[in-house]
């Protein structure tokens, strides 16, 4: 008995000392599995849900205003109706923040095209509206940029030839797309003076090496979407223009 246990016991030794082979992976597969309306619903887990949908489906369809019209991102060349409501909005809503934080004012707002990702429709404008307009966190940074950046930027938004959104400065161009004319609230840009730029964080991260250098980025954690409704509970009516902030002079 003894003999044997002590036989046992050097299997056992030489089983865990044995230097075991590698393993590698030498090969991945994967199989799509579609999700359709052909799935069963599982009627505990929508029995769980359905009392967080109905709450969330009565926040989205909350009416917050009236839109006079339909406007689009496609409306105008340079400048657009629905461009113009949401920087515009940014300025109001956010400049009084920025002077109580930090006393200073912001001196223009700038978005990309990209960042309207649907219409405001005519009629009833919702909650739901509002999300489907700006479905991203995005947040409002305002970056601090001597007069000589700003120029480098007007120029950056010229040559892009899209509708970005801008606010409280007007760009004029000729018709071959060259610089002609930028001004702050109406005068000419000094090139050694601080101007505060609201910018959206996602323009800001995507691109660090453009904003560089700069005096000062000020995030305000204030999504432009809760910017969006905050402005719109005001306002009551949404009736935007387009008007003369980005022209071109033929």
């Amino acid at each position: 008995m003894r003999f044997t246990y002590l036989i046992y016991l050097l299997y056992i030794l030489l089983f865990f000392n044995c230097k075991q082979p590698k393993a590698y992976v030498t090969k991945i597969e994967g199989k799509q599995i579609p999700i359709t309306d052909s799935l069963a619903i599982d009627s505990e887990i929508e029995a769980f849900i359905k009392p967080y949908r109905t709450h969330i489906e009565k926040d989205l369809d909350s009416v917050l205003a009236y839109s006079v019209g339909t406007y689009t991102k496609t409306d105008g060349a340079f400048n657009t109706a629905i461009g113009n409501f949401m920087v515009d909005a940014v300025y109001d809503e956010a400049n009084p923040i920025f002077k109580s934080r930090y006393d200073k004012n912001i001196d223009f707002v700038f978005l990309n095209f990209g960042s309207i990702r649907s219409i405001i429709p005519k009629g009833n404008v919702t909650t739901r509206n509002i999300f489907e307009i700006m479905p991203f966190d995005n947040d409002i940074y305002i970056v601090a940029y001597k007069g000589s950046q700003v120029l480098g930027l007007a120029k950056e938004i010229v040559e892009n030839k899209q509708a970005h959104p801008i606010s409280k400065i007007k760009i004029v161009i000729d018709k071959n797309y060259n610089l002609i004319k930028t001004t702050i609230n109406n005068e000419e840009i000094d090139t050694s003076k601080t101007y505060y730029i609201a910018v959206s964080d996602y323009m800001y991260n995507s691109r660090v090496d453009f904003w560089l250098p700069n005096d000062g980025v000020y995030p305000l954690n204030y999504h432009i979407r809760n910017i969006l409704i905050d402005h719109v509970k005001k306002i009551d009516t949404i009736e935007p223009v387009m008007d003369d902030r980005f022209t071109q002079i033929n």
